[in-house]
């Protein structure tokens, strides 16, 4: 499509004598093609030099700009390596020509001028260096390498950087440049020889580049942003590079890296090489001290170019300045390391597109994305401007007024709009940009007295989390904030023995200390979970990390449900090869829900029956996600699963879906050989063998301490003989011994026996199984007899709990629960749910079934919110006003004295229904 049928502004002339020339240079002009040349050569007097010398290419040019370019690149492609220098200052010249009439004319946006400035960048490094390449292979210089392998450059890449790894170029960019090498392309002896060759070469490329001869220059070509670039060669092998960036990378080189691009040479060595660096740019968790690094960097850049004070437009850098390009990019940037590490949809290399991300997954407003965005926009095209003037390298606004009006008439508008639209345009950007970096922070007048001049307060430098000078100093700026929530603590001295607690147990402090910096709803969450317990502010201490589930964005979401946990985290570890690694991934992913049910408990936003469900949900996510992992992990060595495979079925209160914040997991695996006496791998085993070793893989997966900790201690007690027994059974011996040999007890735990993982063919055929074995006819008095003398032994051998004892003791949750698994085995249901197989025990009276349902749903709350807090038996004189406050919430008794005596009134009047349904005969024996 014609140029001149998409004009949309045209620029002024600013010398009208240099704009008249245009009409000798390009007679064949007329219209507004002919205002366009006018004003682009009465305003720039580079722009006008190349109208000069490509005035005859131009008059077919401006019929169809695209189609043009596209011929120059092919030209490039299709070229002699000989003629390589000369042929690219030609393309250089057209290039730079045609997006200069394109930009100025509005017919292009910003987006597809950085990016045809981009192509043609990668395309001429692709090109200078086949050439340098090739010329070294000629000379037989590159061992091993033939004339097939110049289009790969004998395994070296060239990253892009910066503005050219994002697509990005500005109008008279530099290009950043990391030269690289893969190693393994080479036998070890000749290796010296190789990177040798290859440093020649990559010197030869930028030579053709950058160097200035009589057709002038294609880019100037920047190689330091390589490791060390002091010490180290232009050109380097990858696994150099990797383990400097392991050991010594630094922020500003993560930074660099979002926008990093294969873009010539061996572009798949290439990615190869930036996958192996995601874990160095992309953390793990949450990343708040990159704002740190961030703002540490723009001060340096500052105070080196001398940009700091108030923005004046004369003079004024658009790159570094305040307000401008850069201060743009960084806050981008940073935002993306912060979260990266956790969302992979954040981590584009381009800026505009980066501000909108962040904005859509909640991590900026999106009015401040859309601000910067357009202000960025703006930004780069009078940065443009600026450059197309003489093709300077440069990005300061001009010192006097000629050279304002000179821009504004390359933009097309008056000098007055032009500063008054600059002006505002670069303080709101500083205003967004400086909020972010360097947030407001309190001072020390602004501390309680009582609490700023404790004892307590003037022992925190000593601890761990202090004692480096980063870290003391975000914490300075914080401890006016956090002593002035303390102090609105209902009881403010505990709330900062409390937080004293969680302070001391904190081994390092930066990461943590800048969350909070950054998030100062973190430090409400905080103290709330502190003053509930020291037991709790002691484990976040250790654990730390878990906050950053609650910047995520649906931290206080409802709660998601089993199905989309399972999901969840069988996507994350698919996307994690490594075994070890996965197991962590689940031990973080599972740490940081665990967190946000109990916040949620804590604050109100779940009762006691949603947080039990919740908990279940977790853990049997976490068991259906695991069991595969660990199944594939044990066929690479054994082979796959011999017959129908292995199911992991919950016991208790996890078949029950009704768990604690410490609840153990009791399970037991029935696996089906179908016949198939052995594993087809290779080290095949015997297949009673292969699934017993296989559940032993599945408790070690759950339990082993790693990095992160560990998932859950696994029970598997009430497999059938107990713990003499193999650790998985077979599906017929399971039904053989559940017929012929299974205690009344065994048959009471299958009553609340539920499949949690597993293939679902088996998995039906179990539950199946139960109800059908649950189904039985039994006489209701021997079930209740047996029951009767079962409850005797636990009291025997557990006695009495204690006043505060939620689950063990005549008439609390265990009381309860095994006469409501009686109940459920009299009346032949496979009823998982305590109170619901309460409320369908019909011999019962409806007012004795209400009883112990009210009873059971009291203790449950006791047991949750107790285990929530305290690792200890529950104790009102130790967990504190803030724990206490909880379980009286949670219970709905008016204070802890008042929740004492309707725990021993409920347990009384339990244990009363229990024991008359439930007597004890003379004989003890079963």
């Amino acid at each position: 499509m014609r140029l001149v049928d998409r004009i949309t502004r045209l620029p002024r002339a600013f010398d009208s004598d240099h704009g008249m020339e245009a009409q000798g240079f390009a007679p064949w002009a007329s219209g507004d093609i002919a205002k366009l040349l006018e004003g682009t050569c009465g305003s720039s007097p580079y722009l006008k030099g190349l109208i000069s010398k490509e005035s005859k290419w131009l008059e077919g040019a401006v019929d169809d700009p695209e189609a043009a370019i596209a011929s120059i690149f092919e030209k490039l492609r299709s070229g002699s390596y000989d003629k390589v220098d000369h042929d690219l200052r030609q393309a250089k010249r057209r290039v730079a020509l045609l997006i200069a009439l394109c930009d100025l004319s509005g017919v292009w946006a910003l987006e597809e001028v950085t990016g045809t400035l981009t192509d043609f960048s990668d395309i001429a490094v692709q090109v200078a260096l086949e050439a340098a390449v090739a010329r070294e292979i000629k000379r037989k210089k590159l061992p091993g390498q033939s004339e097939d392998d110049i289009a790969t450059a004998g395994g070296m890449v060239t990253l892009a950087m910066g503005k050219g790894g994002a697509h990005e170029l500005n109008y008279s960019s530099d290009i950043d440049l990391i030269c690289l090498f893969d190693e393994t392309r080479y036998d070890p002896d000749n290796f010296h020889e190789a990177r040798t060759s290859l440093v020649r070469a990559t010197r030869k490329m930028a030579a053709s580049l950058s160097d200035l001869t009589g057709d002038g220059y294609v880019f100037r070509t920047d190689l330091r942003l390589r490791p060390d670039p002091a010490v180290t060669p232009v050109c380097m092998a990858m696994e150099a590079a990797e383990r400097y960036y392991e050991s010594l990378g630094r922020t500003w080189e993560r930074a660099a890296y979002i926008k990093a691009r294969p873009c010539a040479g061996d572009i798949e060595a290439g990615q190869r090489f930036l996958t192996t660096l995601k874990p160095f740019v992309w953390r793990k968790h949450l990343d708040f001290a990159a704002i740190q690094d961030a703002h540490d960097m723009r001060l340096r850049i500052r105070e080196h170019k001398g940009l700091g004070g108030p923005i004046t437009l004369p003079g004024h850098n658009m790159k570094l300045g305040r307000g401008g390009i850069r201060e743009i990019e960084f806050f981008t940037q940073t935002r993306q390391l912060i979260a990266g590490g956790r969302d992979p949809d954040l981590r584009t290399n381009k800026t505009v597109p980066g501000l909108q991300v962040l904005a859509q997954k909640g991590w900026i407003p999106q009015e401040a994305a859309d601000v910067l965005a357009d202000h960025y926009r703006a930004h780069r095209e009078v940065e443009h401007r600026i450059q197309m003037v003489n093709d300077a390298q440069t990005h300061d606004l001009p010192k006097n007024p000629d050279g304002f009006e000179r821009l504004a008439c390359l933009m097309g508008i008056s000098v007055e709009e032009f500063e008054g639209d600059l002006n505002r345009r670069l303080t709101e950007v500083h205003e967004v940009t400086e909020g972010f970096f360097a947030p407001d922070a309190g001072s020390d007048e602004d501390m309680p007295d009582t609490l700023g001049d404790s004892e307590i307060v003037a022992r925190w430098p000593t601890y761990p989390s202090l004692r480096s000078e980063r870290a003391h100093e975000i914490f300075r700026r914080l401890r006016p904030e956090i002593l002035r929530r303390l102090g609105q603590a209902a009881k403010p001295e505990e709330a900062l023995l409390a937080f004293d607690g969680f302070l001391k147990g904190l081994p390092a402090g930066v990461q943590l200390f800048s969350l909070f910096e950054a998030n100062h709803q973190l430090i409400d969450l905080l103290i709330d979970v502190v003053s509930t317990s020291p037991e709790l502010a002691l484990h976040l201490s250790r654990n730390a990390k878990v906050f950053d589930a609650v910047i995520g964005g649906d931290f206080f979401s409802p709660w998601p449900g089993r199905a989309a946990l399972t999901g969840e985290l069988v996507g994350l570890l698919q996307d994690e090869p490594d075994y070890e690694r996965r197991l962590d991934l689940a031990r973080r992913w599972g740490k940081e829900w665990h967190f946000r049910v109990g916040v949620h408990l804590l604050r109100g936003l779940m009762e006691a029956e949603e947080a039990g469900r919740a908990y279940a949900d977790l853990a049997e996510a976490t068991l259906g996600a695991t069991w595969p992992v660990v199944q594939e992990e044990f066929a690479r060595k054994y082979g796959p699963c011999p017959g129908r495979g292995a199911v992991v079925i919950g016991m208790g209160s996890l078949g029950a879906g009704r768990l604690h914040a410490r609840s153990d997991l009791d399970v037991i695996v029935i696996y089906d050989p179908d016949g198939v006496e052995a594993s087809d791998g290779r080290r095949p085993l015997p297949s009673r063998t292969y699934y017993s070793r296989l559940t032993q893989a599945l408790i070690t997966a759950m339990t082993a301490p790693m990095a992160e900790g560990r998932l859950y201690e696994v029970d598997m007690r009430l497999r059938p003989s107990g713990n003499q027994g193999p650790v998985a059974t077979s599906w017929a011996s399971f039904q053989d011994y559940q017929r012929n040999e299974a205690w009344t007890w065994e048959h009471l735990a299958l009553t609340r026996a539920r499949v949690v993982a597993g293939p679902a063919a088996l998995a039906a055929d179990v539950e199946g199984f139960r109800l059908e074995l649950l189904a039985q006819p039994r006489n209701r008095d021997d079930v209740l007899a047996d029951v009767g003398k079962m409850r005797a032994r636990i009291a025997d051998a557990k006695g009495d709990g204690g006043a505060w004892n939620a689950k063990i003791g005549a008439g609390r949750m265990q009381d309860i629960e095994l006469f409501s698994q009686a109940a459920t085995l009299v009346s032949g249901q496979g009823i998982r749910h305590t109170p619901r197989a309460l409320r369908q025990t019909d011999w019962l009276a409806p007012e004795d079934r209400q009883a112990l349902v009210e009873a059971y749903n009291l203790f449950w709350s006791l047991q949750l919110g107790s285990r929530l807090i305290s690792e200890e038996a529950l104790d009102p004189d130790t967990v504190g006003s803030g724990g206490c406050e909880f379980l009286t919430r949670l219970t709905n008794a008016s204070d802890m004295e008042a929740l004492r005596s309707e725990l021993e009134a409920h347990a009384q009047r339990a244990a009363q229904i229990i024991t008359r349904e439930l007597p004890v005969k003379e004989e003890s024996d079963q």
